[in-house]
């Protein structure tokens, strides 16, 4: 069942109004990888009634007004990407196609949509109920942040957006718990995975328990103390060990409580047991059909989180380096309840999460104690309290590719091959069931980049691992009587990288993986990352060092054509 997005619906629900009224930058899509669908429904299985606007117009009150408004929130989200990263490209140029648009033309996400859609709301409804920011864009700019558009460094997206609260991570259950408080007439400051705004009287209890950034004026002008404010916010992500923090906007404070608790797999399952559509809403199907369907609609997430830790990605921000994973029963009644649908043609896109293959493995130090503050699980090296074990992996394969009415279950997540590689008893098997049976002809890996220097301010593995993988691909594929290859994604003009060094990514490239790289992205310093500190500050902040980082535009374009074989200047 759909959540309600036009009067009609309300009204054949016997509802006077909803209780929450949700509003997205995305079009209305309800489905499991989509974060409004996920929060609306879990909103919905506790009693809620809950109201969905996508992609208003904000040139009317039409789209805005129309479910009227809401009993205890408003909750808005720029969508499943920042807006910024969804509407210009790493050469700042705007992006034609939008995959979440009705048609895929770029025309209805605006810039810093939770901003505009909050100021949107406010315009229209006078001394509203809260407003709630969610979602990657809220999370990732939740407090001061580096923003490569501005070239600057901006305060919390609270702030900016005038809202009244702000949920963090995967917040399917801080947002029940918000909702309870609101319903309640209760104070909601006390929910973990919140962000509030406070004043100087309210501050002495936060004090005592929570740990001071530098303000918001000092890390406007200062680098150095705006890392060490990164360094502090990033390490107080885990659930287990992080403190919660304030941080002086002003003559206010943002006030970032510690984060949720990861899910049980019981409450995970749950997530995945309310019932999608799996398709667009009629309402905005009408307006034209969304290309992010033809990979989701017949893919299932196994997992969330990742301990990679690329220091270019959010997903340890947003998500976690906690990986939490679903129970086969839940991922096989999926399976089973796919292969009902009218347009199924027995085919699963994908199965995996942010990485394919960390499906079912964890550290025990890191579940019962919280993740490491001086290393990292992956990056120089597998770490050995890890312990990669791909065996829950391959039972869930070969029992999804027994499900009746199924053809073909494709792993088309990218796989981490240092994790494959030290797995001694389950690598070299799991590896077996991918290739022979859950392949569409390419395998996705993304080494970004094979020099040390550069690697190492990725956090990315060396290339021993690559071309030590690259060859059991390549042996089993022949065994296998498959013309198979691997898919590299690359990475030009991260901090630390020259011209130089593209070079010789061109050269290894050529000689050892005997291709012409297409898969090559120009670096995009997106908020809250490890590698947007390095570009904005050109230190690296783990020695302290400053490193090259390529800021001219066309050089960025250049660093990328020499690897892709196309150095002429453009005319």
């Amino acid at each position: 069942m759909f959540l309600p997005t036009t009067k009609q619906e309300i009204d054949s629900l016997g509802w006077d109004r909803p209780d929450i009224v949700l509003v997205t930058g995305d079009s209305y899509i309800d489905s499991p990888f989509v974060g409004i669908s996920v929060i609306g429904k879990m909103l919905a299985k506790a009693g809620f009634r809950v109201g969905v606007i996508a992609q208003p117009d904000i040139h009317s009150p039409a789209d805005i007004t129309r479910l009227g408004e809401p009993r205890l929130f408003w909750g808005v989200t720029g969508g499943c990407i920042d807006s910024m990263i969804a509407n210009y490209t790493s050469l700042k140029k705007k992006r034609k196609s939008d995959d979440y648009t009705p048609g895929c033309q770029n025309t209805r996400r605006p810039d810093r949509a939770s901003i505009v859609y909050t100021n949107l709301i406010r315009q229209h409804f006078k001394k509203t109920v809260p407003i709630v920011l969610g979602g990657l864009e809220a999370s990732l700019r939740r407090v001061a942040h580096y923003d490569y558009w501005d070239d600057r460094v901006r305060g919390s997206i609270l702030f900016d957006a005038k809202a009244d609260y702000l949920l963090y991570g995967m917040a399917e259950k801080a947002a029940v718990e918000l909702a309870v408080a609101l319903d309640r007439d209760s104070d909601p400051r006390r929910v973990r995975g919140l962000c509030y705004i406070s004043v100087e009287a309210d501050m002495p209890l936060v004090r005592e328990n929570y740990l001071e950034l530098p303000p918001l004026d000092v890390v406007e002008k200062d680098k150095t103390a705006f890392t060490d404010m990164f360094h502090a916010f990033y390490r107080n992500n885990d659930p287990i060990t992080a403190k919660g923090l304030y941080q002086k906007h002003g003559n206010r404070y943002l006030v970032q409580n510690p984060p949720q608790p990861s899910m049980t797999q019981a409450e995970l399952d749950s997530v995945f047991a309310v019932g999608y559509e799996r398709t667009q809403h009629p309402y905005y199907e009408r307006q034209g059909k969304v290309k992010a369907l033809e990979t989701i609609k017949f893919s299932i997430l196994s997992h969330r989180g990742c301990y990679g830790e690329c220091n270019f990605c959010a997903i340890a921000v947003h998500e976690g380096r906690t990986v939490q994973w679903r129970s086969e029963e839940s991922i096989l009644a999926e399976a089973r309840e796919l292969t009902k649908y009218p347009d199924f043609t027995g085919y699963i896109r994908d199965v995996g999460g942010p990485t394919a293959n960390m499906y079912g493995f964890e550290c025990d130090r890191k579940l019962k104690k919280g993740v490491c503050v001086a290393k990292r699980c992956l990056f120089p090296n597998v770490c050995p309290t890890l312990k990669p074990d791909h065996s829950k992996q391959i039972e869930l394969l070969k029992k999804l590719r027994k499900v009746p009415g199924m053809k073909k279950v494709f792993v088309a997540s990218g796989i981490r091959y240092d994790a494959v590689l030290a797995d001694n008893q389950y690598g070299e098997p799991y590896l077996e069931e991918v290739v022979r049976h859950h392949v569409s002809g390419q395998m996705k890996v993304a080494p970004e980049h094979s020099e040390p220097s550069v690697l190492k301010t990725m956090g990315k593995p060396g290339t021993e691992s690559l071309l030590n993988f690259k060859a059991s691909f390549d042996r089993i594929s022949k065994a296998a009587g498959k013309a198979q290859f691997l898919t590299y994604y690359l990475i030009a003009a991260h901090p630390g990288c020259t011209a130089a060094d593209m070079g010789k990514l061109q050269q290894f490239t050529a000689k050892n993986l005997r291709i012409s790289p297409e898969q090559v992205q120009i670096f995009l310093p997106a908020p809250s990352t490890y590698s947007s500190l390095m570009y904005y500050t050109g230190i690296d902040p783990f020695i302290g060092k400053s490193l090259f980082v390529e800021k001219v535009l066309p050089k960025k374009e250049f660093q990328k054509r020499i690897v892709t074989g196309n150095t002429n200047p453009r005319r």
